[in-house]
């Protein structure tokens, strides 16, 4: 397998890779990561079983989107990929920290660059990805209630029910979501989708993102995420804002865009995740 992956880089660099050194990392995900080197070249690489190609794919047309945008740094695609057994991503090494003092308020001025970049006006993406390794819908839609609604709300209380977890009526709940966001019609925004500490690092104070999941959306679902689970610090939104201010109804919908999240938890880990999202949808949505 490992000389197969180095042919396929080979033949995408046009020069003669080896692998001469390989270490696992660890990583929380599905995938198995290794940083390999050779000829004085590192790379990064994602394996998984050979039917996640998919993934790594769309994964790789993400980080393409966003890097032409040109607003934020992301590690370069080498190539995404088949061997006999596995699929892979491979991409530049770059040697990261987790924080950085200074790179926080950085990230904050470049995302709002990033939202701000595009004229866009329907809601959606080119094709479907995945949020980790569920899949996320991306039909475009001129309406951003009924898109968040179905294609987010409506997807996942769908996946849901097919283990078994119920929250309600499907219908009646996407409906109160799109009754919650009428009239709300913000500018559709290139989003990272999954924007979260453990998707982002720092080359210096320079913030790199990746593992995105892509698509035109509310900014304010990027931020509202970004504040979820370990919230990134007041320097990365207070620099955010001070190149594209938050319209004034962000506190009232931010729980709202995270419960997308929260049910998307519920579908991979189940457990408080489905208690608190139940939660939510019996005091805000029936």
């Amino acid at each position: 397998m490992w000389q197969a992956l180095a042919e396929q880089i080979s033949a995408e660099i046009q020069c003669d890779f080896q692998i001469e050194q390989k270490h696992q990392l660890s990583t929380h995900s599905g995938n198995m990561l290794y940083h390999i080197q050779g000829l004085d070249m590192e790379f990064f690489v994602k394996l998984n079983q050979r039917e996640v190609l998919d993934s790594f794919e769309t994964e790789a047309l993400s980080m393409q989107v966003l890097t032409q945008r040109q607003c934020v740094r992301l590690p370069k695609i080498i190539c995404a990929g088949q061997t006999l057994d596995k699929s892979f991503l491979v991409m530049e090494y770059l040697p990261m920290t987790s924080a950085h003092p200074y790179g926080w308020q950085a990230l904050g001025h470049q995302l709002a660059f990033l939202h701000k970049a595009d004229d866009q006006a329907m809601y959606g993406f080119d094709w479907d990805n995945y949020l980790s390794a569920t899949m996320q819908p991306n039909q475009w839609q001129a309406n951003w209630s009924s898109f968040f609604s179905e294609q987010r709300i409506g997807w996942l209380l769908q996946l849901l029910a097919e283990q078994h977890q119920q929250f309600g009526d499907i219908d009646k709940i996407v409906e109160r979501v799109r009754q919650k966001l009428h009239g709300h019609q913000p500018k559709a925004a290139l989003l990272h989708g999954e924007l979260v500490r453990g998707n982002i690092g720092f080359l210096s104070e320079v913030p790199v993102l990746f593992d995105p999941a892509c698509y035109f959306g509310d900014r304010e679902a990027d931020l509202a995420y970004s504040q979820m689970f370990d919230p990134l610090p007041d320097s990365f939104i207070n620099a955010y804002n001070q190149v594209y201010p938050l319209d004034a109804g962000y506190n009232e919908r931010k729980d709202l865009y995270n419960l997308y999240h929260l049910l998307h938890h519920a579908y991979i880990r189940g457990g408080r995740y489905s208690w608190q999202a139940r939660d939510y949808i019996r005091q805000h949505l029936l």
